[in-house]
């Protein structure tokens, strides 16, 4: 049986991978500190024979015993409320934790994919983003802790790769959303449902003309397990190219929930770019992948769920205590 490690397997995509990876007949060996992400998005895992989990921090030496075919590493906070209160630690699992992953793929012999982000093109001066453009990122603003974390794995992977021979992947992801994501977590499509179910007024930052591409989770799994599965080691984007306002997204919200609430601006917050949409030419070329479930299908799933939260989870508005962590 190929057995696979996958870190960050408790958040919102790690798990999604879990499910993807047990149906295709892996061992699943998970990882995850649990600083953002939760055990019930894998509980449904633990009776299996081959799924474990490890509560660990990949920030401190990682030890997995017996062969490894492949690691997924998707450790890190993806939203920014929470890279925002824990900066360090964000560094830390993209530069420490990265570090430790491909020193383990490197004894293991195993083929190791990194989790990037399309953030590492920061306010983009192009647009749609290809693969070639180098990014328009401030190294000391407050999203420069996930930014250049992610910069610097994407260059540590090609280090390894290049000096050590260790057989690498580099996915860029752009946003995606789907069922286990947090209602608090900042990202704007379960912000904009959860304000809708709350019924609260729609938040939209800036005048709402920035934009953004939102790919359903199934289309970024699928996406993610072939760019594994290839023989390229370059990076690659993953992502929905149709980009739309977050006014007009906002205003989709208020359709699909049927609620009548206003649509209220504040300030936009430092850094956040204008413009995202992924150029995805390289993903149909070399991988045959582009997505296939459109954005108003995708968010009556997506909406469906978070209807069936517990009011309890609804009203939630933290998720975690920070202070404690470095």
């Amino acid at each position: 049986m190929k057995r696979i490690l996958i870190t960050g397997a408790a958040g919102f995509l790690g798990s999604h991978l879990c499910d993807r990876f047990i149906k295709e007949g892996y061992s699943v060996v998970a990882m995850d500190n649990l600083i953002t992400g939760d055990l019930k998005n894998i509980e449904h895992l633990f009776p299996l024979e081959n799924f474990e989990f490890h509560h660990h921090d990949i920030s401190n030496f990682v030890h997995v015993s017996g062969h490894l075919d492949y690691i997924l590493h998707f450790a890190s906070p993806a939203s920014p409320i929470d890279y925002l209160k824990i900066p360090i630690q964000t560094l830390k699992v993209s530069s420490l934790g990265t570090l430790n992953l491909l020193g383990l793929a490197k004894q293991k012999k195993s083929r190791i994919l990194v989790a990037s982000t399309s953030e590492i093109y920061g306010d983009p001066l192009v647009h749609p983003q290809t693969e070639d453009y180098y990014g328009n990122v401030s190294s000391i603003g407050p999203r420069g802790v996930y930014d250049e974390a992610k910069r610097f794995m994407e260059s540590l992977t090609m280090a390894y790769h290049r000096y050590h021979g260790v057989d690498t992947r580099i996915v860029r992801i752009f946003n995606t959303y789907g069922s286990r994501m947090r209602l608090n977590d900042g990202r704007v499509v379960p912000a904009f449902m959860g304000q809708a179910l709350r019924g609260e007024d729609l938040t939209v930052f800036g005048d709402g003309s920035q934009t953004r591409s939102f790919c359903y989770v199934d289309d970024q799994v699928e996406g993610i397990y072939r760019l594994l599965m290839s023989d390229y080691t370059d990076p690659i984007n993953i992502g929905n190219p149709h980009e739309t306002t977050i006014l007009e997204f906002a205003q989709e919200i208020i359709k699909l929930t049927g609620t009548d609430q206003k649509i209220i601006f504040k300030p936009l917050p430092q850094d956040d770019p204008l413009q995202r949409e992924p150029d995805i030419t390289r993903a149909k070329e070399i991988l045959g992948w582009e997505p296939k479930v459109q954005r108003a299908e995708g968010l009556k799933i997506v909406y469906d769920y978070f209807k069936s939260l517990s009011s309890e989870e609804l009203q939630k508005k933290e998720h975690r205590d920070f202070s404690k962590q470095s």
